[in-house]
C-alpha cells in the first residue's frame, strides 16, 4: 500500500492554510526549554508573540500553554471558584466538556447553536455563583459559525462568562466576510468574524491546525488572563510551550499578515471545487465552506476510506453517530489531488443517488 504521506495525497491533516515550520525557517536556538515553569521564565518570544495572538484575534490579552487540553482544565480550575454550572453546546469538542466535569462544576447541555435552549437552561440555573457557556467557535461538522453575538447577550444579561474553543476558526475565519472572501480578511477568528469584544468572552485555541504551530493560547480581558498566568497548573507545575514552538507561532503569525488572506482565498476556492468535482458524480458533502467535508451519497464510508487508501491517499471516517468519510482540505491541495478523490469516490457513489444540484452553501451569520 503507497504511504500517502509519501506522496499519495493527504486529506486527514488540519493544516488548513499549509502552513508548514522546518527547522531552517526557525532559527538557531541555545535550548528548547528554559528549565523552568513558565510562571517564573516565559521561552524566548513567548510574551510578544502572545500580545500580537491577542491583536490578531481583537482581544486584550493572550498567554501560550503547551496545549488545549493544559489550557481548558487550567481555566475551569480557575473559574470553578465562582461557577455554579457549565451549559455546554451539544456541538462543543470533547476537550472542553471533559475539562468542565473534571472540574466537578454542574455541567448542563442545550440545543446546538440554539440561543433559544441556551436562555431556557439559563433560566432553570440555581445558586451561587456566575454560569459559563462552552461552546465551539466553528463546528466542523456542519461548517457553520456559532451565535456568538446571542451567545454573548444572554451571558451577559445572567453575569456569567461565554468561553469558546476556537481552534478550528484560529487562522480562517476573520474580518467582513462577504461573497469575494468567504472566511473574511486576517484570520482572527470568530471574534472578529463578529466583530466582537466583551469583558465576559474567553477564547481557547490551539495554533496547531491553520497556523501548524504545536501550542494554544488563552485569550481574553487583561483581568482574566493575569489571574490565569500566575495560577494555571500548567504554567506552575509543568515546562512552558518549547522554543521551538514559540518560533513556529511567531513565524506563522508573520506569513499570515504577509499572505494569509491569499491562502485562505485559496482554501476556499479548494473546498468549493471539490465540491463541485464531487456533485458532477453524484457525490454531496456537508460542511459548506469549511476546509472539513463529510461525504454523503456513499455506499459504504469505511469501503470508500479503504478504497482511497488503497490509492495512497489519507482520508478520515468518523464513527458516530454513524460511519462518514471526511476530507480535510488545505491550501496546498493540487487540482490533481482533488480530481484523484473525486474519481475515487465515484465509484463508490451509492447506486441510483440522485446527482445533488452543483453549488456551495454558504457560511452565514445568522443572528437568532
Amino acid at each position: 500500500m503507497t504511504d500517502a504521506r509519501a506522496g499519495g495525497g493527504d486529506f486527514a491533516s488540519a493544516l488548513y492554510l499549509g502552513m508548514r515550520h522546518p527547522w531552517a525557517a526557525l532559527g538557531p536556538w541555545d535550548a528548547l526549554t528554559t528549565g523552568v515553569p513558565a510562571v517564573l521564565d516565559e521561552p524566548p518570544g513567548a510574551e510578544r508573540t502572545a500580545r500580537r495572538l491577542a491583536r490578531l484575534q481583537g482581544l486584550e490579552a493572550a498567554v501560550l500553554l503547551p496545549s488545549t487540553l493544559h489550557l481548558f482544565h487550567d481555566l475551569f480550575a480557575l473559574l470553578r471558584r465562582d461557577a455554579c454550572a457549565v451549559l455546554v453546546d451539544a456541538g462543543a469538542y470533547a476537550v472542553g466538556r471533559e475539562a468542565a466535569a473534571r472540574a466537578r462544576i454542574p455541567v448542563r447541555g442545550f440545543a446546538h447553536h440554539d440561543p433559544r435552549a441556551l436562555r431556557r437552561v439559563l433560566g432553570t440555573v440555581r445558586g451561587p455563583g456566575r454560569p459559563v457557556v462552552l461552546c465551539d467557535g466553528i463546528c466542523p461538522r456542519c461548517g457553520r459559525v456559532a451565535p456568538l453575538p446571542a451567545y454573548l447577550e444572554a451571558v451577559r444579561e445572567a453575569g456569567g462568562w461565554l468561553v469558546v474553543d476556537d481552534t478550528q476558526a484560529l487562522g480562517i475565519v476573520g474580518s467582513r466576510p462577504g461573497a469575494a472572501a468567504p472566511y473574511g480578511g486576517g484570520g482572527g477568528g470568530t471574534p472578529r468574524w463578529w466583530g466582537i469584544e466583551a469583558p465576559e468572552l474567553v477564547v481557547g485555541a490551539s495554533l496547531a491546525k491553520a497556523f501548524g504551530a504545536p501550542l494554544a493560547a488563552l485569550s481574553g480581558a487583561a483581568g482574566l488572563v493575569d489571574r490565569f498566568r500566575e495560577g494555571a497548573a500548567a504554567r506552575v507545575h509543568s515546562s512552558p510551550p518549547s522554543v521551538a514552538a514559540v518560533r513556529a507561532a511567531a513565524r506563522a503569525l508573520a506569513l499570515n499578515r504577509a499572505r494569509g488572506d491569499a491562502l485562505r482565498a485559496r482554501l476556499a476556492e479548494r473546498v468549493a471545487r471539490l465540491r463541485r468535482l464531487l456533485a458532477e458524480v453524484g457525490v454531496g458533502t456537508r460542511g459548506g465552506d469549511f476546509p472539513v467535508q463529510t461525504v454523503t451519497g456513499l455506499a459504504d464510508s469505511a469501503a470508500a476510506q479503504e478504497a482511497l487508501a488503497a490509492r495512497g491517499i489519507r482520508a478520515v471516517l468518523r464513527a458516530a453517530p454513524a460511519p462518514r468519510l471526511t476530507l480535510l482540505l488545505r491550501a496546498d491541495h493540487s487540482d490533481d489531488e482533488l480530481a484523484r478523490v473525486a474519481g475515487i469516490l465515484a465509484r463508490e457513489a451509492e447506486p441510483g443517488e440522485r446527482r445533488p444540484r452543483c453549488g456551495t452553501i454558504k457560511m452565514h451569520r445568522t443572528r437568532t
